[in-house]
């Protein structure tokens, strides 16, 4: 069992740039479901790449909503991905959630995923949402005092992260705005 504080709106009512390498090996808990973060992208309403970068829309209204938000949406026609909204209400920033290493519900991960080895459980944005079941319901979701979906400090050390480019973009490409550990 995860046990842990969970994130409180203050860690993220700070900067993508600042909050996406502190979300590094803190624990997302869905339901029965948990895996610690090892993959994270920021975006910022300055950044081309960004949902928010042309300003509110309906879908990505929780963009701009209150930090600690979840934004999920859904992309390619078939999958959904997870972000963490940061920065002050109204900014339009979040940290997009990559990767996780699964710890607990790993059987139902693999019941979702097609019972894939565990390393490809949740090893990407979509594998991630299919893995943790979540979907466009989850849009909006407070992860500073929801229920079910949330994201706690187990006490495991942040480690020393590396930086590459974002993946999947064709635009802010010259930004080197994504994390994991650099043993990863």
């Amino acid at each position: 069992m995860i046990s842990g504080p969970r994130l409180v709106r203050q860690f993220y009512a700070r900067d993508a740039l600042t909050v996406a390498p502190d979300l590094l090996h803190k624990v997302l808990v869905a339901g029965p479901c948990t895996g610690r973060i090892v993959e994270v992208e920021a975006y910022r309403a300055d950044d081309p790449a960004s949902h928010s970068f042309r300003g509110r829309t309906a879908r990505n209204a929780t963009m701009f909503g209150p930090p600690g938000g979840l934004y999920v949406y859904f992309t390619y026609g078939m999958h959904f991905c997870a972000n963490v909204v940061t920065g002050a209400e109204g900014d339009g920033q979040a940290v997009l959630l990559r990767a996780v290493h699964p710890i607990t519900g790993v059987a139902l991960m693999r019941q979702r995923r097609g019972d894939r080895p565990d390393r490809r459980l949740a090893d990407g944005p979509a594998k991630l949402c299919q893995a943790f079941g979540l979907d466009r319901d989850d849009d909006g979701r407070d992860l500073a005092t929801d229920a079910t979906v949330t994201i706690v400090d187990d006490g495991v050390p942040v480690p020393p992260a590396r930086t590459s480019a974002r993946v999947g973009i064709r635009v802010g490409t010259e930004h080197e705005w994504r994390w994991c550990p650099a043993d990863s």
